[in-house]
């Protein structure tokens, strides 16, 4: 195939030029034609929907189909030596005028050819679009403008059609388009029920085999509750639920806790996939759960409450208020992508947190200049990306003077805000989660957990914003009969509140405002105004620290189960307090409700009377002897029968024991020896066996050839049979990185090359940090073996006095409708930021709150 060139001369043309080249440029540099249809066919173009929102408009890498804004361009060819970019960019104008000064008639607009949305502020009757493309060829930004299909290459004219006539792959990805297409389970039609009188309980659920308490399924055949599988965002359970499909081959399950009168998640074990249970009603009324009870209107509320949860949305958004827009740097909104508010509550108040400011935007060159070839797929990069965009002030500026008096001259003066749209955000910290995948409302509160489990797992070297929220709890746990007690610590992000109902300071109100509801709702009458109950912030928090009853309490002092009592206290403050107000519960008809209360919270909060104390006097500790070690039959055979290989360790397991201080190969021992079956039974095995005295010895395997380092990387522990292969060594030195990094990279991947590239890119900071690869390999025919200090838990310990600068407020009957609002605090004043608009605050709404966030008040 002839190829073109651009020649150098007064202006651009084009000319002949060899085989194998276009302007200079290999065939690498363009995708194969049926790369390009594939593209075109499967729609993956990636931000082509931002490029009327991105100043300057994005060019498109014509091999990967990665797009980049202006500014970051040129870090990309840098990177990867791709030269040839379409650039493509939407002018917005206002449309011209008639003679009368009205716009012309409409008409087609052929100018658009980009599959784009427009702009929902502009009047389309004021302004019209124009879409531009080109070619532009790097490092000299020769331009082609587009389309040139005469004087083109065939195989350049096929790749740019390709992406002009591409559709957004957000399109594509809209749940509502997968959810749809669900199979129907073939199991649901004929699906056989046991009539075992088994009756499901609103709360309170456990998995029948093991003490876990979430992630929990309903098998559909026979009623029986039990876990899930382990996730990877470390959630989950020890896979109960398939190993009863394996013994009975009942096929469908449903999750506790998505049930809702529109379905809930139900998974055919048989299948090995999510469905569709068509009989999902009847199947769960055969277990006295009546999903079909709540009966919503469109906007998911039931019809006794439409007014009262009126009230709540009016009072939370400030409706009615004049509030004055607010832009700048900090002062930019988020798009709602459809029920993602909770994630744009939850980002707008971790970006206003200093360290995760700085571990982001404050590092955003060396981020960006050492992410993968995909950024898409990079938790980092796409953390930094939204916080640039929130922090930056790019996409939050005011609207010029002279678009003002036009505004005031049409009496229609609507400030713009457009905010930034996190889809590639959403897209990929919701990956492989079934339930932020999906389209429906979340809980902001499993949302911020969950994003902390990916700072954790993501964390940059070793900074950790993160660790700015963790903190420990004691928690004393006491034997009712002989009086004797034991003391420990576990991690925790947040503080969960009960609501002290019985506290409320207007009963005699909501006494008589529910008997005028009841009333009114008989007669056919309009409801009473709403009456909510008052609770004081003082009760909630002596609820909290009130003793707890302990479920099937083992006493070690008796050696048997007995009455326990358990009390939580503070081990360590962090250095920012989130409190969560446990509102939501389900009723004793299985409809979840919410708490409609008033909490009088704090501006300054004192919780130091919550310090954890220790073992007292005249306490006296229970035996260190751990309860009988009870392993099902099924898993005793595979114990027996196979023995794991160390490398399969289920670190996530052996991370949770680290985090409570024991030493790190303690833990893998004990996740090896009791077969990966979870941190609760590796628990009880370190109980029995802390007092060895090889209890900290690295593992030993007489099969494996000495200790059982794999994943030891994880906290810094390396061991000498971890020498990469020589080949994988030399691959990475002779792409320019020296052999301490890449060796130092292998061992903390497994000698994966791909993934070792992938962490020589996010850990620079190690490049010349590897004195201990040389000492090990000096000493390797000596057979010493370099192990670090295991890791306690991070913590940021000071004092108990904090700071009201963030809260995060929830509308609607449930998590799982509704709407959130975020406010916070800035330059002394408080803000509201209600997804892509952000003013400033009149009346911040402080009692009806959901998630609060304090910061310490230094001592």
């Amino acid at each position: 195939m002839e190829r073109w060139r651009i020649a150098s001369c007064g202006r651009n043309t084009l000319s002949p030029c060899p085989p194998h080249t276009f302007g200079g440029q290999k065939d690498s540099d363009f995708v194969s034609a049926r790369e390009i249809w594939k593209v075109k066919e499967k729609k993956l173009l990636l931000l082509l929907h931002m490029a009327d929102n991105s100043e300057g408009g994005l060019y498109v890498c014509m091999n990967t189909f990665l797009a980049f804004g202006r500014e970051h361009v040129e870090r990309h060819f840098r990177k990867t030596g791709q030269s040839v970019y379409m650039h493509l960019k939407r002018h917005v104008r206002e449309k011209v005028r008639g003679a009368s000064g009205g716009a012309l008639p409409k008409r087609r607009n052929s100018k658009m050819f980009l599959d784009l949305d427009t702009d929902d502020d502009l009047n389309s009757d004021d302004y019209e679009y124009e879409d531009e493309a080109k070619l532009v060829i790097f490092p000299d930004h020769y331009e082609i403008a587009l389309p040139n299909i005469e004087e083109l290459p065939a195989l350049v004219t096929i790749a740019c059609d390709a992406v002009l006539s591409s559709k957004s792959p957000y399109r594509k990805q809209d749940p509502d388009t997968w959810e749809n297409e669900l199979p129907v389970s073939k199991y649901a039609n004929n699906l056989t029920q046991l009539d075992n009188g088994v009756r499901i309980p609103p709360s309170g659920w456990k998995c029948a085999r093991c003490d876990l308490r979430e992630n929990l399924w309903l098998n559909l055949t026979d009623g029986s509750v039990l876990c899930g599988k382990w996730f990877f965002d470390s959630s989950g359970g020890n896979g109960h639920a398939l190993e009863h499909y394996r013994d009975t081959g009942y096929p469908l399950a449903v999750k506790l806790g998505t049930i809702t009168p529109d379905g809930a998640d139900v998974y055919s074990f048989q299948e090995e996939e999510a469905v569709l249970d068509p009989h999902l009603a009847k199947h769960l009324a055969h277990f006295g759960i009546d999903m079909l009870h709540m009966h919503g209107t469109e906007n998911g509320l039931q019809d006794n409450d439409i007014k009262p949860r009126v009230s709540e949305w009016e009072v939370i958004q400030e409706t009615g208020t004049k509030l004055k827009p607010m832009y700048g740097p900090g002062y930019t909104g988020l798009k709602n992508l459809g029920n993602s508010c909770y994630l744009s509550s939850v980002m707008q108040a971790i970006f206003s947190i200093p360290e995760f400011q700085r571990a982001y935007v404050g590092n955003l060159p060396r981020i960006f200049d050492y992410s993968p070839l995909d950024p898409t797929q990079d938790f980092n990069t796409q953390m930094t990306k939204l916080g640039h965009g929130l922090l930056s002030g790019q996409y939050s500026k005011p609207p010029v003077k002279s678009e003002l008096i036009e505004q005031v001259m049409k009496e229609e003066h609507k400030p713009q805000q457009n905010g930034i749209s996190p889809r590639m955000f959403k897209a990929f910290v919701s990956k492989s989660h079934p339930e932020f995948s999906s389209n429906r409302q979340q809980d902001a509160q499993e949302f911020f957990l969950h994003l902390v489990n990916l700072v954790e797992r993501n964390r940059i070297g070793s900074e950790n914003p993160s660790d700015v929220f963790r903190f420990l709890v004691e928690e004393r746990i006491q034997c009712c009969q002989t009086r004797k007690v034991r003391y420990t610590e576990r991690v925790d992000y947040l503080m969960q509140l009960p609501v002290a109902m019985e506290a409320a300071t207007n009963k005699d109100e909501l006494i008589a405002y529910e008997l005028t509801r009841r009333e009114a709702e008989s007669n056919r009458r309009p409801l009473p105004e709403l009456v909510r109950a008052k609770i004081p912030f003082s009760a909630c928090l002596q609820a909290f620290s009130e003793p707890e009853n302990v479920d099937d309490f083992w006493s070690s002092a008796l050696q048997a189960k007995s009455a326990g009592v358990k009390t939580s206290r503070f081990a360590s403050f962090p250095e920012y307090l989130v409190v969560q107000i446990k509102k939501f519960t389900f009723g004793l008809d299985w409809v979840p409700k919410k708490f409609d209360v008033s909490v009088d919270m704090p501006d300054l909060l004192d919780i130091n009377h919550l310090r954890a104390r220790g073992l007292q006097p005249g306490e006296e500790e229970l035996p260190d002897i751990s309860p009988p070690i009870v392993i099902p039959d099924d898993s005793k055979d595979r114990l027996m029968t196979q023995l794991i290989d160390p490398s399969d360790i289920d670190e996530s397991s052996v991370m949770q024991l680290a985090e409570m201080g024991f030493p790190l190969e303690a833990c893998r021992k004990a996740v090896y020896f009791t077969g990966n079956m979870g941190a609760e039974v590796a628990f009880n095995w370190i109980v029995v066996h802390m007092e060895e005295p090889d209890f900290a010895e690295p593992l030993t395997m007489p099969g494996y050839g000495g200790a059982a380092s794999a994943g030891a990387s994880v906290f810094g522990a390396t061991g000498l049979d971890n020498q990469p292969p020589e080949e994988t060594v030399a691959i990475i030195t002779s792409m320019g990185f020296h052999r301490n990094q890449a060796i130092q990279a292998l061992r903390a991947t497994n000698s994966n090359l791909e993934r070792a590239l992938d962490w020589i890119f996010s850990h620079p900071e190690f490049e010349e940090d590897s004195d201990f690869v040389i000492e090990m390999e000096n000493n390797a025919n000596a057979n010493i073996v370099s192990e670090a200090k295991p890791e306690g838990p991070r913590v940021k310990d000071g004092s108990g006095m904090y700071e009201l600068f963030a809260f995060i407020s929830h509308m609607g009957t449930s998590t799982m409708s509704g709407h959130y609002v975020c406010h916070i605090k800035k330059e002394g004043r408080w803000v509201i930021y209600n997804d892509h608009k952000v003013c400033a605050s009149e009346r911040p709404p402080k009692d009806l709150g959901y998630m609060y966030f304090y910061r310490r008040i230094p001592s």
